[in-house]
């Protein structure tokens, strides 16, 4: 597989984990699809990390949502919100 070909593959699975967490948790979230790709990513790299370091296995979708459903929680309670209110976005100045 080509670099590119791993590139997009890796962006198009970070967004679809992306969208199903920012789906898990209730209230509109005000990130664009880059943040989102960026959150799926995210949830599942420590979704692979934590499941090859129990079990020795590769991370089912399953796990990588909920690890990404964790994270969008904590970037909700950064901007001040809660569970089911995102909070503000940052304001530039």
């Amino acid at each position: 597989m080509s670099f590119i070909a791993f590139v997009i593959l890796i962006s198009v699975g970070g967004l679809l984990v992306g969208a199903l967490a920012r789906l898990a948790l209730p209230g509109k979230d005000p990130m664009t699809l880059g943040q989102t790709m960026l959150v799926g990513i995210a949830g599942s790299l420590a979704a692979g990390l934590v499941t090859y370091a129990l079990w020795d296995k590769g991370p089912a979708i399953a796990i990588a949502v909920l690890f990404a459903t964790v994270i969008v929680y904590f970037v909700r309670r950064a901007r001040g919100g809660g569970l089911a209110s995102p909070g503000r976005p940052p304001v530039d100045r």
